[in-house]
């Protein structure tokens, strides 16, 4: 009987192992890393982390819920038309990671527009958090920074050309979320993102935070509009070097963060001022910058058009910028006024149309021997740049309509002509134009941008 059941196991055993056999000839073999591709339906969720994964969004509605993570080698594609709302209760956030893409391409017919999951007439800043997109060229960070928000994810690297993908055409609007003090998302964050990525005509509205900040990386941009940001509109940091063309800053007066200074450019080399390379210097040319130009209890947090702090270096060229209450020009540490009014000459501020309401050049924390408001003016005039004595002048169509915004210059208009192309501006990135601002003759922002948000009791 031993005998018999021992034969038996060995029978079975054998036929098991034939039969193994057999199945490891026939069947496929799959392969846990492949990458995998999911193709969502309309109304569906996004959340969670995706890896290996290409997700393809098409034209409908569908839900961010939660942060929602893309790893290396991940891509979301994301089809024109599409809209993204966040889950009210669990907001979202879109989180690229370095070595991952997303490629939103939208149209002027069809923008891709992210924004709040609450019903219109109750949507708020900071219903939502946003997108941040992490690449791998420099920063001037002596290791490999996190990014701020809370998400725990680093950034930068040594490949200056890194592509993280495509935004085209797309809206971010009621975005920006604070996990901590000093740790927002923001509109769109760019960290460490490189020359190989692409972003044009891409409209930030109603953040709670920053519309565009972008630490590090040498990204360049074309045809960006921050429309009634709380605090910056446009934020540089950490050693960003990129380049930026026609551009667009417009403020509500209403809305403006109430413990911190809302301007059109913030700028700093680090958050301590330090000389670490490489130097933050952003290239701009062709900017709109438009101030709330009311000065009330609503409004007192709005500051300068620029501000321009802790060691860094800039051009800014060819720009328009009107109706600031508190400043226009604002250089705020030694290296960063020696940058443009000393010896350095490593900054340009020329060929713009300048007015604030109040120290339209101003200084603050400055000890070079003999530095003052009245030097910053001299050497911006002597760079063809015109202080203006009001708003007005600029002669811009109708530059403070919240709802219907027409920036481009009137007739008579001195931003028609003036601008000039040299040194970095030569550089095959920038179009050449004589007009100064974001526009001449064209609205590059009708049709995909959004300014009709009326507020009622409980919201946008």
């Amino acid at each position: 009987m031993k005998s018999l059941k021992f034969k038996t196991l060995v029978l079975a055993v054998a036929v098991l192992a034939a039969s193994c056999q057999k199945s490891s000839n026939t069947d496929p073999i799959v392969d846990p890393n492949a990458k995998q591709t999911l193709t969502l339906q309309n109304g569906a969720v996004i959340s969670g982390v995706y890896k290996n994964t290409i997700l393809n969004v098409p034209e409908g509605n569908f839900t961010l819920k939660g942060y929602v993570y893309f790893e290396d080698g991940s891509e979301i594609n994301i089809a024109a038309g599409a809209t993204i709302k966040s889950d009210v209760s669990d907001k979202g956030a879109l989180i690229i990671e370095r070595g991952a893409k997303i490629n939103a391409m939208g149209t002027a017919a069809k923008p891709i527009v992210f924004t709040s999951g609450k019903a219109v007439g109750q949507r708020n800043p900071g219903d939502w958090g946003g997108i941040i997109i992490l690449g791998k060229a420099k920063t001037n960070r002596s290791t490999e920074p996190t990014i701020e928000g809370g998400v725990g994810k680093n950034f930068g690297g040594t490949v200056d050309n890194d592509n993280s993908g495509t935004l085209k055409y797309v809206r971010i609007e009621f975005a920006g979320i604070a996990s901590q003090p000093n740790s927002e998302i923001n509109g769109l964050t760019l960290g460490g993102v490189g020359s190989g990525t692409t972003i044009e005509y891409v409209q930030v509205a109603y953040g709670n935070d920053d519309a565009f900040e972008i630490f590090g990386g040498t990204v360049n941009a074309k045809y960006l509009v921050a429309y009634a940001t709380a605090d910056d509109d446009f934020d540089f940091d950490f050693g960003y070097s990129g380049r930026i063309q026609f551009g667009v800053a417009l403020r509500d007066p209403s809305v403006v963060d109430p413990g911190d200074a809302g301007n059109g450019i913030e700028c700093d080399n680090d958050g301590t001022g330090t000389n670490a390379t490489p130097a933050t210097r952003p290239v701009l040319s062709n900017f709109t910058f438009v101030g709330p130009n009311v000065d009330n209890t609503a409004s007192k947090n709005h500051n300068y058009a620029n501000r321009f702090r802790r060691a860094t270096n800039f051009v800014l060229n060819n720009s328009v910028l009107i109706g600031w209450m508190k400043g226009g020009l604002s250089l705020e540490s030694d290296a960063t006024y020696n940058s443009l009014v000393g010896t350095t000459t490593t900054s340009e501020f020329k060929n713009n149309l300048l007015h604030a309401n109040a120290s339209t050049y101003r200084i603050g924390s400055v000890t070079v021997a003999g530095a003052t408001a009245d030097a910053v003016k001299t050497k911006a005039e002597g760079s063809a740049t015109v202080t203006l004595a009001a708003a007005a002048d600029a002669k811009l169509t109708d530059p403070f309509n919240l709802t219907s915004p027409n920036l481009l210059p009137a007739s008579g208009s001195p931003a028609l002509t003036g601008a000039a192309f040299a040194g970095d501006l030569t550089n095959t990135f920038f179009t050449s134009t004589t007009y100064r601002g974001a526009f001449s003759t064209t609205n590059w922002m009708a049709g995909w941008t959004n300014f009709n948000f009326t507020k009622g009791a409980n919201g946008y």
